[in-house]
C-alpha cells in the first residue's frame, strides 16, 4: 500500500482491515523516499508484493499546482516510474494506480469518458499533475503490452473524507472550505471569501467510496483501459460552498472573488463502465459532508489536524 498516511491510501487501507487482509505491508516516506530509485528497488527487492496499490503522490489544489508545476510533476514522474518498474523487475502479479479526473481535456464532453483521454488541451492551472498522471496510465499500459501484467489505472473524481489536507496553500476546494468557514465562524468574520465566479460544477466522492472501489477494480477488471470513479452527479462551487457553510453553522456572507481562476468549468466523470463492474458510491455528500466536518473539528480539538 503506497501512500498508506495520505487521504486515499489511509482510506484503502483500513477497508483492507475491515475486509479482513491482514499481510498487508507499508512504508513512510522516511523509511523509503519513493523518488528515490534505489531505496524503491532495495524495498521492493525486500518484500515482493503481490499486489500494489499505488496511491502515493505529491498533491494539492489550484493554488498548489499553479505555483509549483515543477514539483508536481518531477515527484510524481519519478514516484510512479520507481514503484512501476520495481513491481515488475520483482514480480508483482497485479498492481492498481490511481491517477486523477484533471487528466482529461479542459473542455470534453461531458460526462467525460475514459475514451476522452488526450483528445484535447489541459486545464493549464494543473497540466504538469495532468501530464505526470496520463505518464502513469500510458506505463501501466505499456507494462501489460510488453510484460503481460495483470496492471490497471483508476481515475477518481474529486475526493474528501477524514484524512484530507486542510491547510490554506496546499488544500483542494472542500477541504478548504470546511477550514474557511469553521474559522470564519469561530471569528465571527462577516464575510468569508471564495475564489472564482463560483459557476463551475464539480463531483465529490467520499473517499471510503474510493477505498471499496478500489478493491473491487482489483478483484473484478483485469484491462488496460483507465477506469473512472465518481458518483455521477455535481454541483456549483457556489452551491457546494454554501452547502458547507450551513454545515459548520456559518450564517455570513459569501463573497466570491472573481479575479481568481476558476480551472476548468465541469468536469463529471461518466461513470457507466464501473457501474457495469457492480461498483456504486454509497455515501451521499450531505451525509458525507457532515461526517468529515465532525471529523475535522475532533481534529481540530486534538491539535492533530494535517494543516500544512
Amino acid at each position: 500500500m503506497a501512500g498508506h498516511r495520505g487521504l486515499v491510501g489511509g482510506a484503502v487501507l483500513a477497508h483492507l482491515q475491515a475486509e479482513g487482509f491482514t499481510d498487508l505491508v507499508t512504508a513512510t516516506s522516511a523509511e523509503v523516499d519513493l523518488r528515490d530509485r534505489t531505496a524503491v528497488e532495495a524495498f521492493f527487492d525486500r518484500e515482493r508484493p503481490a499486489t500494489v496499490i499505488l496511491a502515493a503522490a505529491k498533491v494539492g489544489g489550484i493554488l498548489a499546482n499553479a505555483t509549483y508545476p515543477a514539483d508536481f510533476f518531477s515527484d510524481n514522474i519519478r514516484i510512479q516510474t520507481n514503484v512501476l518498474d520495481a513491481a515488475a523487475a520483482t514480480g508483482t502479479s497485479k498492481l492498481l494506480f490511481l491517477g486523477s479526473s484533471c487528466i482529461y481535456p479542459k473542455f470534453a464532453e461531458q460526462p467525460i469518458r475514459e475514451d476522452s483521454l488526450l483528445t484535447g488541451l489541459l486545464e493549464p492551472t494543473n497540466d504538469a499533475y495532468a501530464i505526470a498522471k496520463i505518464a502513469g496510465v500510458l506505463q501501466v499500459q505499456a507494462l501489460r503490452r510488453q510484460y503481460g501484467l495483470h496492471y490497471i489505472s483508476a481515475m477518481p473524481t474529486n475526493l474528501y473524507g477524514p484524512g484530507d489536507n486542510f491547510s490554506p496553500e496546499g488544500s483542494h476546494v472542500l477541504p478548504g472550505l470546511i477550514r474557511r468557514f469553521e474559522d470564519a465562524r469561530i471569528d465571527g468574520d462577516p464575510t468569508v471569501t471564495v475564489w472564482g465566479t463560483g459557476t463551475p460544477r464539480r463531483e465529490f466522492l467520499h473517499v471510503s467510496d474510493l477505498a471499496r472501489a478500489c478493491v473491487h477494480l482489483l478483484e473484478h477488471y483485469d484491462d488496460g483501459a483507465p477506469v473512472n470513479i465518481g458518483v455521477g452527479e455535481d454541483l456549483p462551487i457556489a452551491e457546494l460552498a454554501q452547502l458547507v457553510a450551513d454545515t459548520v453553522g456559518y450564517t455570513g456572507e459569501l463573497v466570491f472573488d472573481t479575479t481568481k481562476p476558476d480551472g476548468t468549468p465541469r468536469k463529471l466523470l461518466d461513470v457507466s463502465t464501473i457501474h457495469d463492474l457492480g461498483w456504486r458510491a454509497e455515501i451521499g455528500l450531505h451525509e458525507g459532508l457532515a461526517a468529515t466536518v465532525a471529523w475535522y473539528r475532533e481534529q481540530l480539538a486534538a491539535g492533530t489536524v494535517r494543516a500544512s
